[in-house]
Parts: structure tokens; sequence; C-alpha cells
């Protein structure tokens, strides 16, 4: 342990540098291994206190520690150890833009990382919860609930106190959070007619996406995905979607099983392989799945070439939107105004370093003033739905919901969709509405 006082100055100025993830060696698993590196890590967050304000995590570890006999990190049990890893949904923030000693810093600090080898371990041991593994299912759960009667009788129960609290008694549900609706007309449903279309007669600059529709936008706001496909025919970019598509992944990588994590990779990584081969780009409406292909798998899977072709290939929509502003190619006449746009960046879309393309794109419309809130919804996915942690989502979410009320704009928008929802439940008026959607809104088509 280090067990001395520690100054910012000492950290790294250097850009983070990311390490590949080794999931698959033994040591990976070993628990006083693992135990060692939580323990030499906590002592150095517990020193330097500076990510004391994002997630539930850095409360709770300073507590534990400021709590022990001794208020250092050698009198913590280690069962307490995983409280914090618990809080943790690896959204990244420490890592990319509050903590001075990640690599190539010497003490090499990678607290997320180190947070999913706890929960792989967690899994590995077969401790995960049953309500944890379905809540991460989500193209199974997306599968069962399109079907007509289910995804009706399932909307109905999510909009039933009763039936709320019962799921809260039974699954863990936390009987305030927001939960979404599910459609038995999916995405893919809708747009059947571009499923592994590769005809471009009719596109006049041979810009060409694939949609990656996502579980949640594929069976859950399936007119998300509606919107992105419209938008960008409407600036002549050719769209398809894949011929069999599954859940990027990140789900059961929160979850920790990263067995899970490879087989959707094998899934889906050959098909979109053969789609950059061809020529095409990729693109997903929801931050965490972009995420996911850009950045998790290739540090999972360093080894493996179509991983990081295909990561190369993948965009956000507004970042593939700003690259045809760029060479003239979108198209700028708006005949709706938007006006004041309060603007929340989820998490996942920060830590991929590619600026505030959404905000860019909407101040393009003539008038349109984007009023940016960079503080975290507290939702991630599963985490705000779950009853033990419903509450304190709902705190983390309260430093962004007082600047959306304090804003009071005339639309309130994040790139995800699970995190506006979050944030507007617990504002006074706000109504959640995609970006996307307000780019279509100011266009008129």
């Amino acid at each position: 342990m280090t067990n001395k006082k520690i100054t910012h100055r000492e950290g790294s100025l250097e850009a983070p540098t990311r390490h590949p993830i080794s999931w698959k060696d033994p040591d990976y698993y070993d628990e006083g291994s693992l135990e060692g590196e939580l323990e030499r890590v906590f002592d150095i967050c517990h020193g330097c206190r500076r990510c004391f304000n994002l997630c539930h995590s850095f409360p709770t570890l300073f507590d534990i520690v400021d709590e022990s006999e001794t208020g250092e990190l050698d009198s913590v049990r280690k069962e307490a150890y995983w409280d914090v890893v618990e809080h943790c949904y690896l959204c990244d923030m420490c890592f990319m833009t509050k903590c001075p000693y990640v690599p190539p810093h010497e003490w090499a600090v990678d607290f997320p990382h180190l947070m999913l080898r706890a929960k792989a371990k967690t899994f590995h041991n077969g401790e995960a919860k049953r309500r944890d593994k379905f809540l991460s299912s989500t193209d199974k759960v997306g599968r069962l609930a399109g079907i007509p009667v289910v995804a009706q009788t399932i909307n109905a129960v999510n909009k039933s106190k009763v039936g709320r609290q019962l799921l809260e008694q039974v699954v863990g549900i936390d009987s305030e959070a927001c939960v979404p609706e599910y459609h038995s007309n999916s995405a893919r449903r809708r747009l059947k007619k571009i499923v592994g279309q590769e005809n471009l007669s009719e596109n006049k600059t041979n810009a060409k996406a694939l949609i990656f529709t996502t579980c949640y936008g594929n069976w859950n706001q399936p007119g998300l995905v509606e919107d992105l496909n419209v938008v960008f025919k409407h600036n002549n970019v050719a769209t398809t979607l894949m011929r069999q598509e599954s859940c990027c992944g990140m789900p059961k990588l929160e979850l920790g099983d990263l067995e899970a994590v490879e087989r959707l990779k094998n899934e889906n990584i050959e098909e979109l392989f053969s789609w950059v081969e061809k020529g095409w780009d990729l693109v997903a409406p929801i931050p965490s799945c972009v995420l996911m292909f850009k950045k998790e798998l290739p540090l999972l899977f360093p080894q493996d070439k179509k991983v990081e072709i295909v990561a190369k290939a993948f965009y956000d929509p507004f970042e593939y939107l700003m690259l045809q502003h760029k060479v003239g190619r979108l198209m700028t006449s708006f005949p709706n105004s938007l006006g004041k746009i309060s603007y929340q960046v989820p998490c996942h879309l920060r830590v991929q370093n590619i600026g505030l393309k959404t905000r860019d794109v909407l101040e393009l419309v003539p008038g349109a003033q984007v009023e940016v809130i960079e503080r975290c919804s507290g939702h991630d996915g599963t985490y705000a739905v779950k009853k033990e942690y419903g509450e304190i989502a709902r705190k983390l979410a309260r430093p962004a919901v007082r600047q959306v009320n304090k804003e009071e704009a005339d639309h309130f928008t994040s790139d995800c969709p699970m995190a506006a929802e979050h944030i507007a439940s617990a504002s006074n008026e706000a109504v959640a509405t995609n970006p996307m959607q307000l780019l279509r809104q100011a266009y008129g088509i």
C-alpha cells in the first residue's frame, strides 16, 4: 500500500492509455491476485479522492475507509470491497476525465477495468443474481416481449402501480424506476425492406451506412431507428440492416459474463466485417452499443483483426453526419426551428472522445441554442431499475435534473434514451425527445 498523502501534481499529464484486458489469463480470476490489486488501487483512490463526485462507488469506498478502526484501508474488511464493486457501472468517466494515475503513469490505475475483473470473478464463481442475468439478456427478453400478447401484458403491468409493486417484491425491480415499453412491431420489422440490401443505384454520394439497430432500438424505441433511417436517407446516405443481429454485449459486460460477450461478438462480427469489406460504414443509435464495438471489444479481443477493422468503421450517428457536413454532403436547409435545447451528454458518448457532435449538428439549425449538460444520469441501463440502487440512481441524477429545470428549454434531449427518460421523470416538466427525432423535426420530413 502507498500510505502517503497524494497530490495531483504527481499525476501524469499524458493522454490515458488503455491496455488490453487479459481475461483469458488464469491469474485474472485468482482471488488472492484480485484482492491484492483491489487493495492497491483502493489505497491510491483513498489518498487522492478526486473522483468523490462521480458514481456511488467512490463515496462507498471513502466511507468504509473513514469508518474503519484506523481510518486507513488496512483495517477495512475485504468483504466490504465488493460493496464498491457493486456500485460501479463501468461508465469509464473516472479513467477518462478524473484520475491522474492512469497509464502511462507508473501506478497504472484503471479503476473501471479492475471493477470489471471483480465482476467477472463474481460471475465466474456463480454468484450473479438470477434477476441480473435476466436483465442483461436483452435480446432474449426483447424477442419474448415482442410477441404481441406478451408485449401488451408486460406494458400493462409496467404501467400499473400494483404490478410495479409486485415486480419489486418478486423480481427486485424498483417500483419507481423508468422501465421501457416493448413493441411487437420492432424496428427490424418496420424496416424489413432494407435488411441486407446492397443496391446503391439511387444513391448520389456513395455514402452508405449499416444501421445496427441495437436491442433497445429494435424492441423498445423502434421509432428512434426509423428517425435515423429517414434522416440518413434525406442526406443521401444509403442504409441497410444486418441479415441477423445479436446484442452488442454491453449488458453482459457490465454483469461480468465475458464468455457471453465473446459468444455475442462471434455472432455479430463476421457479418459486420463482411459489410465493411464491401465499403459500408457502421452506425448504431445507442451510445453504449457504439462504445462496445469501438472500444470495449478491441480491448477484450486484441488479436482479432476483424474486431479491429469493425471498430474503425463504427460511428456515432451524429459523428457520421458531421463527417458528411465537412465534405459538403449534409443538407442544411431546415424549414422548422428548434429553439432552446437542453442536451445531456451520456457518459458512454463522452468517453468516445469524439467531441460534442450532436450539439454541433443541432446548432446547424437556424436559431437553435443548445445548452450542454455534462453530468451523469445515474441510469446505466440496469443499475437504476434494481430495487437496491433505484434511490441512489435518482440521487446521482439530481445535478442534471436541476440544470434541466433551471434552463426551461423548449426541448430536453440525450443521445441515450434511457438516461433521458430517467432525468425527465425527475424533472418539473421536461419531456424526453431523442436528438435524431429533433433533427428530423427540423428537416420537416
